[in-house]
C-alpha cells in the first residue's frame, strides 16, 4: 500500500492498466464541476478552458498506468492537478501566452534573407557527420526531444545529446571562421 495525501491506495500494477475509454469516462464525469471551479478561480472562461484542457492532457499522459479511473476520489485528484497547473502559471508568468491585437510587421526582401539563411544552414550542415547533422535537424529544427530523436535514429538519448553537442561546437567554429 502506498500513502498518498493521507489516503491509502494500492500501488498500480502492470495488469491495472486502463484503456482510454475508462479514463475519458472518469474525466468527463468531473469535467463540468472542475470547469466551474476553474472559472471561479481564474475569472475568465477562456483561461478556465485552457487550464481544463491542460489538465486533461497532463492526466491522460499519466493515466495509462491506471490512475484516475482507479482513484477513490477522482474529482479531488483531478482538481489537485488543475490547481497545481494554475499555481505554476502564477509562479512563472513568462510561460503564459500573451494575446495582442497587433501582428508583427514583416518586411519583404524579395526572398533574399530566406535564401541566405538556407545557404548558410546547408554549408553548416555539410561540415557535420551524418549522425551529428541528424541530431541537429531533429532536435533543433524539428523540435523533438532527445528521447524522441533517439527513437527515430535508433540510438540512446545520450548518444543524440553527445552528437548534437559536437555538432553545435563544429558549427560555432565554422561560423567563427566565416565571420
Amino acid at each position: 500500500m502506498e500513502t498518498n495525501g493521507g489516503m491509502c491506495a494500492p500501488a498500480p500494477r502492470e495488469d491495472d492498466r486502463v484503456g482510454p475509454g475508462e479514463f475519458d469516462a472518469a474525466f468527463t464525469a468531473d469535467m463540468p464541476r472542475l470547469r466551474r471551479r476553474l472559472l471561479a478561480l481564474t475569472g475568465n472562461p477562456h483561461d478556465a478552458d485552457d487550464l481544463l484542457q491542460e489538465t486533461y492532457l497532463r492526466l491522460s499522459r499519466r493515466d495509462r498506468a491506471g490512475g484516475l479511473a482507479r482513484q477513490r476520489h477522482p474529482y479531488a485528484y483531478t482538481c489537485t492537478v488543475a490547481l497545481n497547473l494554475l499555481r505554476d502559471s502564477w509562479l512563472h508568468p513568462s510561460r503564459r501566452e500573451r494575446a495582442t491585437d497587433r501582428l508583427p510587421e514583416a518586411g519583404w526582401d524579395g526572398g533574399l534573407g530566406s535564401w541566405e539563411a538556407s545557404v548558410t544552414a546547408r554549408a553548416l550542415l555539410s561540415v557535420l557527420s551524418p549522425k551529428e547533422a541528424a541530431a541537429v535537424i531533429l532536435v533543433d529544427l524539428e523540435g523533438l526531444s532527445h528521447d524522441s530523436a533517439g527513437e527515430r535514429l535508433g540510438a540512446h538519448r545520450g548518444t543524440v545529446q553527445r552528437n548534437r553537442m559536437r555538432a553545435l561546437a563544429k558549427m560555432r567554429a565554422a561560423l567563427a571562421d566565416r565571420g
